[in-house]
């Protein structure tokens, strides 16, 4: 059995959705430390042929809080929001397919950062006919004072994994001798070069997952997310 464990991203690009695929669980890390001016509320999108940022805004609070514990601002619009992604993506041969499903999710009643997040990767999920089991990691019984390489591979025996998959930036923070002491398999997913017809030129790559949703039918998204990678 497969796992993979990832931080919370608000639309995060394909090889997130990846990762999904080529796990039988997904865990989402709930209790840790929010990164400021990371991706867990902020991505890149298409906007006249150039990436721009849409961001989630937070309240203000101490950096040192976990992503459970933060909330959105009582700014965070989000009429505004979508008509950011109306604007940006409303001539794209997928957009009236797709939009709907966007402001189902930006609309979602959800105050708490974690929460808003999470029931966007489950929405998206489902979307995509992603199998795999999705869990918070607040969850799952271990002792999670733990840190690094010691709670993935706390991790993974509590959930009865026998391989991890990982990113490829996680080559420089776990080896795979500790692993296979630990009885477990470790391998790195590697995404494709994915490229398609897209508003602006040159090809503008890594985007949000909603750029390959404006971009391709559902059919060709399935296939980019399940086929275009490869687990070293």
């Amino acid at each position: 059995m497969k796992l993979a464990i990832m931080q919370p991203y608000f639309f995060p690009y394909i090889g997130y959705f990846q990762l999904m695929a080529a796990a039988d669980v997904f865990i989402v890390y709930d209790n840790i430390q929010y990164t400021k001016k990371g991706w867990i509320n902020r991505n890149r999108f298409l906007l006249n042929g150039r990436d721009a940022i849409f961001t989630l805004p937070l309240s203000k609070a101490s950096d040192f809080l976990d992503v459970r514990d933060r909330t959105l601002a009582e700014s965070y619009s989000r009429a505004d929001l979508l008509n950011k992604l109306q604007g940006a993506y409303r001539r794209a041969p997928y957009f009236d397919a797709v939009f709907p499903l966007l402001t189902t999710i930006v609309n979602d009643p959800a105050n708490n950062l974690f929460d808003y997040i999470f029931q966007s990767l489950e929405k998206l999920k489902d979307y995509f006919g992603l199998g795999c089991q999705l869990r918070i990691s607040s969850s799952v019984d271990i002792d999670h004072a733990l840190r690094g390489q010691d709670k993935v591979i706390e991790l993974c025996h509590a959930v009865n994994a026998s391989t991890y998959v990982n990113p490829p930036g996680g080559r420089d923070l776990y080896a795979r001798p500790d692993f296979l002491e630990q009885g477990l398999e470790l391998r790195f997913l590697q995404p494709g070069m994915i490229e398609y017809p897209q508003a602006g030129k040159p090809f503008v790559p890594w985007l949000s997952i909603i750029d390959i949703m404006m971009f391709n039918d559902i059919d060709e998204i399935k296939r980019l997310i399940t086929t275009e990678y490869e687990l070293n």
